[in-house]
């Protein structure tokens, strides 16, 4: 199966997943290394990007 890179990035770029929830948030990596993006269901600041299996 051939990889395209806009469905690569449409997939897990700027995406990452509550530590605490497994919800998905959207947003920039500055941001989130920053501490001002949090969850929206739990308000947790422990976010990890999403896994590429």
């Amino acid at each position: 199966m051939a990889k395209f890179e806009e469905a690569i990035a449409r997939k897990f770029k700027n995406i990452f997943i509550c530590r605490r929830c497994k919800s998905k948030v959207r947003a920039t990596n500055l941001k989130v290394i920053a501490g001002k993006i949090s969850c929206r269901k739990c308000s947790s600041k422990a976010l990890k990007p999403k896994r590429k299996k």
